[in-house]
């Protein structure tokens, strides 16, 4: 007799999987994804889901080939709490796209630029894995803490563009540290100052 149901994993499983979760996350957003409806997608069980990739957080980062896991970094960035967070925060930002990974990181930007799909997964990433985390860590207000998470990502977005793809000087050649010391107090305002 047949089986009935879900097909079982196979060798092209975990690619069915991840490019159901790319459409679906394309399409809703990652809020409005949930691994049932990416499994019922790549004709799954959820349960298989779980398997191949673990939380929705993993298959997200997977979904979007992500080369680093902000879950992994940012703990040892927020844990000291607020003070110097500004600072602490863009010394991570620029070791990240200063390391190899920021050869992945710049093609995902000039996708961005270009492309509704990446500039929406882009944003669900930047939200979902980066600032929600920070406005956690930090308990900010829950009024404003999408207005200076926003402004963090304005800050951080504008100094990737401009040192990183479009490259201006003395900006783009720069020490990290004198980035860091020029630009780390902005972001320090943008998360514990006042906003007006």
């Amino acid at each position: 007799m047949a089986r009935t149901g879900r097909r079982p994993g196979n060798q092209d499983t975990r690619e069915e999987i991840l490019a159901a979760a790319r459409q679906a996350f394309a399409e809703r957003g990652y809020d409005g994804a949930s691994i049932r409806q990416i499994a019922t997608g790549a004709g799954v069980d959820p349960a298989l889901v779980h398997h191949y990739f673990g939380t929705k957080d993993d298959l997200f980062l997977a979904a979007l080939q992500v080369p680093i896991d902000p879950a992994k970094l940012l703990p040892e960035v927020l844990a000291p709490g607020p003070d110097g967070i500004g600072e602490r925060l863009v010394r991570m930002f620029l070791g990240i796209w200063d390391s190899p990974v920021g050869t992945t990181a710049a093609a995902v930007l000039r996708s961005a630029l270009s492309h509704d799909w990446s500039a929406r997964m882009v944003r669900d990433f930047l939200t979902t894995q980066i600032l929600r985390r920070v406005t956690k860590a930090l308990d900010l207000d829950p009024k404003e803490a999408p207005l200076r998470t926003s402004l963090v990502a304005s800050q951080t977005g504008g100094l990737a563009l401009v040192r990183y793809i479009v490259r201006i000087e003395p900006l783009a050649s720069a020490p990290a540290e004198t980035v860091v010391a020029a630009v780390g107090p902005t972001v320090q305002r943008y998360l514990t100052g006042p906003l007006q």
